[in-house]
């Protein structure tokens, strides 16, 4: 489901935002799931900074959002064929994709991973923030860690007051369930050429079969 930007929020709203996120600042934005809660995914310091205000335990990945294929092909080394598939049948939409990173992630995000876990949202508004803020942004759910995902543009206030510098009171999507998560089959997500095997990480908003007829067999454990 798309959400119309132009006609939720006004311009100097993006642009506070937008400004936040190149000062490092932290903003919360809806998405086609659930509030995000979003930092320059670039920056270090910025990533760092979510894992405080979430009391997110440091050491795990991050998930990235990015505005379109073109900036998800900058922050990963290759995007073996299956995924690609995947990601040009579902993308913008509730599917992350979990791929080999390129050098310019930082190490907060993949976490010593080597990986990275991209998704293009299925939100005018969130792409536009991205598009605007021209750098890809952390996707992680706006919430305290442990806690339900959030809707509601109040409730990311109350949790959080002035540890987020701009909250972007907009409807997210009509997605219940977070987005499905899919990697290759090796654990670390980057298998060998030739391994074309996708495993399913994490079940959400995209169902298994919907996945399956597009690249046929899917590992799901």
């Amino acid at each position: 489901m798309q959400i119309p930007s132009g006609n939720l929020v006004p311009h100097s709203m993006l642009q506070r935002a937008t400004d936040a996120i190149r000062a490092g600042g932290l903003v919360a934005f809806p998405t086609d799931t659930f509030f995000a809660l979003g930092a320059d995914a670039m920056a270090a310091t910025a990533v760092e900074r979510v894992f405080t205000v979430k009391g997110r335990n440091p050491g795990t990945p991050v998930p990235v959002l990015v505005s379109d294929f073109a900036m998800a092909e900058q922050l990963v080394s290759r995007f073996p064929s299956p995924l690609r598939d995947l990601a040009e049948h579902f993308w913008p939409g509730a599917l992350t994709i979990v791929l080999p990173a390129s050098e310019v992630v930082p190490g907060v995000v993949a976490a010593g991973t080597g990986t990275v876990g991209l998704r293009v949202p299925d939100h005018d508004l969130a792409r536009a923030l991205i598009a605007a803020s021209n750098t890809p942004l952390t996707g992680t759910s706006c919430n305290v860690s442990g806690g339900l995902p959030i809707k509601d543009p109040e409730i990311v206030r109350q949790q959080f007051g002035d540890k987020i510098s701009v909250v972007i009171a907009a409807p997210c999507g009509d997605n219940t369930l977070p987005s499905t998560v899919i990697g290759l089959a090796d654990s670390a997500g980057g298998a060998s050429q030739g391994d074309n095997t996708v495993r399913m990480l994490r079940a959400g908003a995209i169902d298994i079969d919907s996945l399956r007829k597009i690249v046929g067999d899917i590992i799901f454990e």
